[in-house]
């Protein structure tokens, strides 16, 4: 009888049949999965103070969009294996030893979640879709240009000339320089 009903539907204008809370397609290439592309998710931005001990859920889970060309695949959730300061080993207490930070991707882009601060882009070299939120040291107002170059993710500070903040893979390591001092490798987690 579903059959029989399932057909009397296949040519009409309403092509789609709703059983129940079930929505099933009955038309088109059968598939049911909706695409969600990166546009179609609402940046996210750091709460006031901070997200606290817990990152928050996965910003761009629901994105279907394929990475875009050039960008590297950055993604996963990862923490501090070395740590050099000024080519130096830092010392045990140094704070980026305790380093975790999840980075998601979807189209070209990115979202760094890591030490309270929620850093949502779109590396198009533009500041409106930069990251425009606020700085993991001080929770101060920031605005970043981002842009894939040579599969490195490159941040540039906007109004702090000459420098970048990189992330990069290394074989399964990520590896992330923050301006000319500070070189920290990241094993997945």
């Amino acid at each position: 009888m579903s059959h029989r009903i399932g057909r009397s539907f296949a040519g009409a204008a309403g092509c789609c049949v709703l059983l129940g809370q079930l929505l099933l397609s009955a038309c088109g290439d059968g598939d049911a999965t909706t695409a969600v592309r990166a546009s179609d998710i609402p940046v996210a931005h750091t709460p006031p103070g901070g997200y606290g001990d817990v990152m928050p859920p996965l910003i761009l889970e629901r994105c279907t969009e394929p990475l875009a060309d050039g960008a590297p695949d950055l993604r996963g959730l990862w923490t501090t294996e070395t740590l050099l300061v000024d080519g130096v080993a830092a010392p045990p207490e140094h704070p980026l030893w305790q380093h975790v930070e999840r980075i998601e991707q979807c189209g070209d882009r990115i979202v760094v979640t890591s030490t309270g601060v929620i850093h949502d882009m779109r590396a198009d070299g533009t500041v409106e879709n930069g990251v425009n939120d606020v700085s993991a040291i001080n929770f101060q107002p920031i605005s970043v240009v981002a842009t894939f170059e040579s599969d490195v993710l490159v941040l540039r500070p906007v109004g702090i000339p000459g420098i970048e903040v990189t992330r990069a893979r290394d074989g399964d390591a990520l590896v992330w320089h923050y301006g000319p001092a500070v070189e920290v490798r990241l094993r997945r987690l």
